[in-house]
């Protein structure tokens, strides 16, 4: 594989942490973008690796960085935002993509990887799912001869660090025996980190994946309940998960849009109407077998 000089927007986070490591092993030249430099110091020890300070949404910052870069991943997203009107996510999904895209243009990057999310469309029924959407269609459109871009499509990923297995985790040890859970039907086809780390490198170079889309799922389907239960059982924690109905699933998202750090929101709720799982298995370009949440979660639940 050929050495790269990338730019990485959301290297700090839980899948950012995980690909930057790879990256670095590969021998490729990264530089990070990110609001707060010196709170990620775990990532200054890589070598290659070099964070730049500043807002990835300021134009002239992303054409400085992009300047002799290569490739360009963006990884930014939300899951939720402060207040309820989605600019937020806007700001996040929808318009931060259109100008990664312009300063690309402006500055020569040949290689765009794009993270979006599994079931974005313009018509979902959440601010989350919508912007999505609107990030995506702005990126593959800017595929042409010159201008090679891929974006994925993930289902919920887990693997160390992540902000979903954990979380639960987290809820079920304050648990006082009855953990009452939203949506406990939906249905979800959870993907391993590394698995999704694993497709963006393989994709760098392959130019079958020019132009392409790519939805990420792992081996099995879970409903909600199932997960939460399975989580309950690596720790060790006996508690009787109770599976609220709609109507007090959409009154416990209303509440807790409230709570501090904003556990699960309305658009959560909405996003939740839609079943988060692949029509069809991982993508055999890859050459990956994806693992399950078996195979990797003991390792660092039970921990």
């Amino acid at each position: 594989m050929a050495r790269h000089r990338i730019c990485l927007l959301g290297g700090t986070g839980f899948i950012g942490k995980h690909l930057v490591r790879r990256l670095s092993e590969a021998g490729h030249d990264v530089v990070i973008l990110t609001r707060r430099r010196e709170r990620h110091r775990d990532l200054l020890v890589l070598p290659t690796v070099r964070l730049a300070e500043g807002d990835v949404h300021d134009t002239g910052l992303l054409r400085q960085q992009f300047e002799g870069r290569d490739t360009v991943i963006n990884l930014v997203g939300i899951l939720n935002e402060k207040g309820r009107s989605g600019k937020g996510f806007t700001q996040a999904h929808a318009e931060l993509p259109e100008k990664i895209v312009q300063a690309c243009r402006e500055t020569g990057v040949l290689r765009l990887l794009h993270m979006s999310a599994l079931h974005a469309a313009r018509l979902a029924p959440s601010h989350y799912l919508r912007t999505k959407a609107l990030g995506e269609e702005a990126t593959q459109r800017a595929e042409n001869p010159d201008f090679h871009v891929t974006s994925f499509r993930p289902s919920v990923i887990f693997g160390p660090g992540d902000g979903f297995l954990n979380r639960f985790a987290s809820l079920l040890r304050l648990a006082p025996g009855v953990f009452p859970l939203a949506c406990p039907g939906a249905r979800f086809q959870p993907v391993y980190v590394d698995d999704v780390v694993q497709a963006f490198l393989k994709s760098l170079d392959n130019h079958k994946t020019f132009g392409n889309r790519y939805d990420l799922c792992g081996p099995k389907v879970y409903t909600l309940r199932e997960i939460v239960k399975y989580v309950a059982k690596l720790l060790g924690k006996r508690v009787c998960v109770i599976g609220l109905p709609d109507s007090l699933s959409y009154l416990q998202a209303a509440m807790l849009e409230f709570a501090p750090g904003k556990p699960f929101s309305l658009d959560n709720y909405r996003s939740l109407q839609i079943d988060s799982m692949c029509e069809k298995g991982f993508p055999e370009l890859f050459g990956i077998t994806p693992k399950s949440l078996e195979e990797i979660a003991p390792g660092y639940l039970r921990r």
